[in-house]
C-alpha cells in the first residue's frame, strides 16, 4: 500500500521526500488493514496461499480474456444493421458455497458486457445470469464454470475443479425453457 501511494502522490524523486511518503503511504495502509481486519481469515497459511496464488492468476487471466472477447462481442452487436440479440436469463447453479467465492464470481459475470448477475438464491445458491445472447447457454456457462474451477482452489472450497456442476436451467425470451446438461437441449 505504502508504494502504490507512492504512485498516487507523485512526489519528487529526491530520497528524503520519497521516504517520508513512504511512511505516510505505510501509515494510511495499516489503518486501512486494521479498519478492515475482520474481512481477514484468523489464520493465514503460507502453503495454503502458495497454492492458491497459480489459481488466482489463471482466475483473472481468464476473467480478463473473457472481458476482451465479451467487449468485442457486443461493439460488434452494437455496430450490427441487425441488432443480433436473443436475450435470455440462464439460471446458474453454484458449486462454491463461500459468501466471497460467490461474490467474487457474480461480480466477474457483472463486470463482463453482456451479462449482468440479476439475482441469488441462496436456499438452492443459484446465480441468475441475464445475457444478451441466450442461444447457446453453454457457451455463457463455459467461463462462469471456469472461474468457478478455479474459485474452488482459491477460497478452499469443499468441492474441487472438475466436481460435477448441478443441472442449469434457461428461460429465452419465448417463455421457453431449455434444461441444459451436459451440453445437450431439452426442451
Amino acid at each position: 500500500m505504502a508504494i502504490l501511494w507512492l504512485f498516487v502522490r507523485g512526489t519528487e524523486l529526491t530520497p528524503v521526500r520519497l521516504f517520508e511518503e513512504f511512511l505516510i503511504g505505510l501509515g494510511v495502509g495499516m489503518g486501512i488493514a486494521y479498519f478492515f481486519r475482520r474481512f481477514y481469515a484468523d489464520e493465514t497459511s503460507v502453503r495454503r496461499s502458495a497454492q492458491a496464488a497459480p489459481y488466482a492468476v489463471l482466475y483473472l487471466t481468464t476473467f480478463l480474456w473473457e472481458l476482451l472477447t465479451a467487449n468485442i462481442d457486443v461493439a460488434r452487436r452494437t455496430l450490427s444493421p441487425s441488432m443480433p440479440i436473443d436475450p435470455a436469463v440462464v439460471e446458474v447453479p453454484l458449486r462454491v458455497r463461500s459468501a466471497v467465492a460467490i461474490t467474487t464470481i457474480a461480480n466477474s459475470i457483472t463486470l463482463t458486457p453482456g451479462t449482468l448477475t440479476m439475482d441469488y438464491d441462496d436456499d438452492t445458491n443459484t446465480l441468475y445470469v441475464h445475457s444478451i445472447d441466450g442461444s447457446d447457454p453453454d457457451g455463457i456457462l463455459e467461463p462462469i464454470r471456469r472461474w468457478e474451477d478455479y474459485a474452488l482452489v482459491i477460497f478452499d472450497e469443499e468441492l474441487k475443479p472438475g466436481d460435477p456442476a448441478p443441472q442449469v436451467q434457461a428461460d429465452g425470451e419465448d417463455g421457453q425453457t431449455a434444461a441444459v446438461a451436459g451440453g445437450e437441449q431439452h426442451g
